[in-house]
């Protein structure tokens, strides 16, 4: 009899394991959306944000990643990755902006609709100002003209890294340009 209870535990006992295991694994997923389902599209139009993840990227209240079109922000959430000069000045320039939008934006879309890593890729605006434009006129952000997208915006997003630079703004000031290149 103890040896049929002890064997019954064991065979048992692994089953038990892997459905704990699996339960935690589907927690940790629903945990990180926020229970919500990721949509597959994502319409133009005004939207409300959940969070600012970094300087560059915004959750929604659906579930949807947005990454903003065109520009690259020092990384601050980067697994494996240190923060970056000027990443946390990014972020709060991006949450500043949000928050000054009552935590809604609009969202304007170019040639391509999500990027690799399925994130979907948008001009974030308040009112007539572009958090894009704005990241990059501060500084706090690199134009990235390789990128799809339209020829207007990529004239827009050049002249205001030009601003920046000539001002010297953020990662173009002299403290940066001096640090960066004792490092090398």
């Amino acid at each position: 009899m103890y040896r049929a209870s002890r064997r019954y535990w064991r065979e048992h006992c692994g089953l038990a394991l892997w459905l704990v295991c699996l339960a935690l694994v589907i927690w940790r997923l629903v945990a990180a959306d926020g229970g919500q389902p990721v949509p597959e599209g994502l319409d133009e139009g005004v939207h409300r944000v959940r969070r600012v993840v970094d300087g560059d990227t915004l959750l929604l209240e659906s579930g949807a990643r947005v990454r903003l079109q065109g520009i690259d922000t020092p990384e601050t959430v980067l697994e494996d990755h240190p923060v970056e000069a000027w990443g946390p000045e990014a972020s709060a320039f991006a949450k500043d902006f949000v928050a000054d939008a009552g935590q809604q934006v609009r969202l304007t879309f170019s040639l391509e609709r999500k990027d690799r890593h399925d994130r979907f890729l948008a001009f974030v605006w308040n009112g007539d100002v572009m958090l894009n434009e704005e990241l990059v006129r501060a500084g706090l952000a690199h134009a990235r003209l390789d990128y799809r997208y339209s020829g207007p915006m990529k004239r827009r997003l050049a002249a205001a890294e030009k601003e920046a630079r000539a001002a010297k703004r953020g990662i173009w000031s002299e403290t940066t340009t001096t640090s960066s290149s004792n490092s090398r």
